[in-house]
């Protein structure tokens, strides 16, 4: 398997977008229009590719200097268990090394992150409709 990380281009989007239909992240893919608004507004937005194919990607913002925030963290299920999710992960905190590295997990994913050493810390949500 030829896999790299590079940054994401705009032809990417239909392909991390059908990523996201298989994973079930319906809002993602209902809202496409704000989907790609957030990719293009994004300045974390790093892709695997493998043969042509994204198999992974990650989306985040970062002020660069004091916190990285991963909003998005994806890996095609063909591709799971070969480690590309801590390569997406170490490839952008070594991007701005003095941030503090921070993201939300699922009830399925928390475990997966404890592993990396990441600590659960408390925090809040509100959209504006609530």
């Amino acid at each position: 398997m030829e896999q790299r990380i590079r940054p994401y281009e705009e032809q990417d989007f239909n392909q991390i977008q059908a990523l996201n239909e298989a994973e079930g992240w319906t809002q993602l893919v209902a809202r496409s229009d704000e989907t790609r608004q957030a990719w293009d507004h994004s300045n974390v937005a790093y892709v695997i590719e493998d043969a042509g194919d994204i198999v992974a990607y990650i989306r985040g913002l970062t002020d660069s200097a004091v916190s990285l925030y991963v909003c998005e963290l994806l890996i095609a299920p063909s591709h799971r268990q070969l480690g590309l999710g801590e390569q997406l992960l170490t490839h952008v905190h070594s991007l701005y090394p003095t941030t503090r590295m921070e993201l939300l997990a699922s009830a399925s994913s928390h475990t997966y992150y404890e592993r990396l050493s990441f600590r659960p810390f408390h925090g809040f949500r509100k959209t504006i409709h609530e």
